[in-house]
């Protein structure tokens, strides 16, 4: 028998957030609870002390940013911004994904159009905040609205056509 030798927290938190992007398929109760799991594992490893680095941070935040309530996308947001501080590009668009599902959340309007919603059965943008302009999208690492505009209705035309 090999002797359990305890994962890195820089590796668990990469480990946790590849689970997370692997298991978003289905609306399961397992699927929710597997990530209610790892929301709890970041969590207790944010207190511990132990998330540090730009990666690390980032990688918390792609785990919160799976979760049912404002509170984890706010932490998700909270996590990107460190890693953006921190030098991690690819942060950014954790930071807009998570504020449009925060805000969506609380019946408000989305700022970067990140997120794909159910209107009357059907894909679409939802509300998005008109005075948010398209440079701005590009600052955070999000495609210009129209592009967004696109990609929904190219999910819903897959939908219809499955």
């Amino acid at each position: 028998m090999e002797p359990f030798i305890p994962e890195e927290p820089s590796d668990e938190l990469e480990r946790l957030a590849d689970e997370q992007l692997s298991d978003t398929e289905s609306e399961s109760v397992e699927r929710i609870q597997r990530g209610k799991q790892r929301r709890m594992r970041v969590l207790d490893l944010y207190n511990q002390g132990v998330i540090l680095s730009a990666d690390d941070h980032y990688h918390a935040a792609l785990v919160m940013l799976y979760g049912e309530e404002v509170a984890h996308f706010e932490l998700a947001r909270t996590f990107a911004r460190r890693a953006a501080t921190l030098g991690s590009a690819r942060a950014w668009s954790i930071i807009a994904a998570a504020w449009d599902r925060s805000l969506i959340q609380c019946g408000r309007a989305q700022r970067f159009g990140t997120q794909f919603v159910r209107e009357q059965g059907r894909w679409t943008l939802g509300r998005v905040d008109p005075s948010v302009t398209d440079a701005e999208r590009a600052m955070y690492g999000v495609p210009p609205l129209w592009v967004q505009r696109q990609a929904v209705e190219r999910l819903q035309r897959r939908e219809e056509d499955s």
